[in-house]
């Protein structure tokens, strides 16, 4: 007797299209991880175990960061030099509260993201056409180019206390999530906010991010756009 095959629902079939569109556009998927990371860290970074899940999900954007990059030309082998001692380290400053790690957790993820917007920058100019998954690119290089100089503030901060300050407890030393508000709001040109750098060092890397964001948003995002209308006008 013939057994009844299984009857596919319109919830396997949605759930089979989102992991084609995944495959298909990986830049979906890392855009998608680094905008939850963003609305997540703020409930959890004041909690008692925030450390272990900011450490947990930060893992899991470094592994979709290392996936993207190794669909680009980038080397697959730097990422993951550059990661895992950043892990390491950073599970080190959050299990034992040795401070002395967290300045070369920041500088090593900083240095892991700037790779990583560069091998996909490298990736959207290499050919004369713009796909799909280029423009998810655009948005995900965007948030990796943000984090990068987010984690340069974490550096500084470590390294020069009170060199940032804002409207609320001005003298306190800034949440992850505070710097990485003035990281956003710095590459985007929008303004610098309540959050301001006060040390000669800060601004000069607050500086540096105004003319990177602008330099991006020029000549890489104006030309997906350009090509993106150039490919619909065909």
């Amino acid at each position: 007797m013939s057994e009844t095959p299984p009857v596919t629902t319109a919830a396997q079939i949605a759930r089979l299209r989102w992991l084609i569109r995944l495959y298909r556009h990986p830049s979906l998927l890392l855009l998608f991880v680094q905008l939850a990371a963003l609305l997540l860290y703020p409930f959890i970074e004041s909690t008692s175990p925030g450390s272990a899940m900011l450490g947990a999900f930060g893992v899991i954007v470094l592994v979709a960061t290392i996936g993207m990059v190794h669909r680009t030309s980038g080397r697959i082998w730097i990422s993951i030099a550059l990661a895992v001692p950043a892990v390491a380290l950073n599970v080190g400053h959050a299990a034992y509260g040795i401070q002395a790690l967290l300045p070369w957790a920041a500088a090593l993820e900083a240095l892991f993201y700037f790779y990583a917007a560069g091998s996909l920058i490298t990736y959207m100019l290499a050919d004369q056409r713009a796909t799909t998954d280029e423009l998810f690119a655009a948005g995900a290089t965007f948030t990796l180019l943000a984090w990068a100089f987010t984690y340069l503030f974490v550096l500084c901060q470590a390294l020069q206390p009170g060199c940032f300050a804002a409207a609320v407890d001005s003298g306190a030393l800034r949440s992850w999530t505070e710097l990485a508000y003035l990281s956003f709001a710095l590459l985007s040109s929008t303004g610098i906010g309540d959050v301001i750098p006060l040390t000669p060092h800060a601004r000069a890397l607050a500086s540096l991010e105004m003319f990177v964001g602008l330099m991006y948003l020029t000549l890489v995002v104006s030309r997906l756009i350009g090509l993106t209308v150039l490919r619909r006008g065909e």
